[in-house]
């Protein structure tokens, strides 16, 4: 299966049975030394704490910029994905086995919300019942078979992003089309596997909303937006064919990125769409906005390192580069000239020097 990067699909390896994600999954992250200096996938901020995400449940917190970190109470060893606070005390974390995490004491102790074996059945018992109505459809019959092999093949589906409008509402998104959302702060779900126009379970890689609206990007080139009235995500027209593995909200408009350096711009709420001139040759994997309702600065991290800046939402780079490049998976701003990075090596802090700001 394809993943969000090459980075993610090393992390599949390590569920690569259902007894393993079962026992990942049950099992609580060791506390290591070394943690934040391990495999990092996902970094967010929340209000003046830093906080990232990655290998075997492994979550550490910074308090000072990102220059010390500290390894918080996790339930699970399984593999995290990315993280994402509303405010400075309640976040929330998906990950490898089904995993949604959340915390209410700004990152010192998480619990877990969901995990594979509730998603898996949640989304059959929806399933049965759609394809037994009267106006089921061969989609939904198909969609029935396929939960049915889910449920067989153990709670090993990874959840790969998640966005919350508030404290209590988000959706997760994940390999082979998996949807949940959430009303109450991940006390219940509901599956919306049935609510998402693609009709090849295409991996969906990231969430966001701008303006009240909801976007998904997925593999193959999937862009998806909320209907809110019909309670579905439809397709919209895509303007490539590669894989999307990010999808951020900008002070311009939605930007889309992916394999190669591709990125797109909407101005438009998804009606269209124009190629932006990253400045990336490699993936890129991961975006982050300084600034108040993606109101700030934009950056773009890709793969093989490469870091870029914009100060117009995503229609202009300049190039940020760093002194020994290393592979990147993860990025946020801990100031408006300072970025915080991971990746396979772990976190490390950069400066803008005034060349690099667009």
């Amino acid at each position: 299966m394809q993943r969000r990067s090459v980075l993610l699909a090393a992390l599949a390896a390590a569920s690569s049975t259902a007894v393993r994600a079962v026992e990942v999954s049950e099992r609580p992250a060791r506390l290591s030394a070394l943690a934040s200096r391990r495999l990092v996938t996902g970094i967010a901020r929340a209000d003046g704490l830093l906080v990232a995400v990655g290998q075997r449940g492994h979550i550490v917190v910074s308090s000072d910029g990102g220059q010390t970190w500290a390894q918080a109470t996790v339930p699970v060893s399984s593999d995290l994905t990315a993280v994402r606070f509303v405010d400075a005390k309640v976040g929330y974390v998906t990950g490898h086995d089904g995993l949604v995490l959340g915390t209410r004491d700004g990152a010192r102790s998480w619990i877990r919300l969901l995990d594979g074996r509730r998603a898996n059945t949640l989304v059959l018992e929806q399933m049965k019942t759609r394809a037994a109505a009267a106006d089921a459809s061969e989609q939904d019959r198909k969609l029935l078979g396929e939960a049915q092999r889910n449920q067989e093949a153990g709670p090993d589906k990874p959840f790969l992003d998640l966005h919350f409008s508030n404290a209590d509402e988000g959706f997760v998104v994940g390999a082979y089309g998996l949807v949940m959302h959430t009303a109450d702060g991940g006390r219940n779900w509901t599956s919306w596997y049935d609510r998402v126009d693609n009709p090849q379970l295409l991996n969906l890689y990231a969430v966001c909303a701008f303006q009240g609206s909801h976007y998904i990007a997925g593999e193959g080139g999937l862009l998806l937006k909320l209907d809110r009235d019909g309670k579905r995500f439809r397709a919209l027209a895509s303007p490539y064919k590669g894989s999307f593995f990010g999808i951020v909200a900008t002070s311009a408009g939605v930007l889309a990125y992916g394999m190669r350096g591709n990125a797109f711009l909407s101005e438009d709420e998804g009606a269209s769409w124009k190629p932006v001139r990253s400045g990336l040759a490699a993936s890129i994997v991961a975006s982050a906005v300084h600034g108040v309702d993606a109101d700030g600065t934009l950056a773009l991290v890709d793969q093989g390192g490469g870091i870029v800046v914009s100060g117009d939402g995503g229609r202009n780079f300049a190039s940020a580069p760093i002194r020994s490049p290393m592979a990147l998976a993860a990025v946020a701003f801990s100031a408006k000239t300072q970025l915080v990075v991971g990746g396979p090596a772990g976190l490390r802090t950069i400066e803008l020097t005034p060349k690099d700001k667009p």
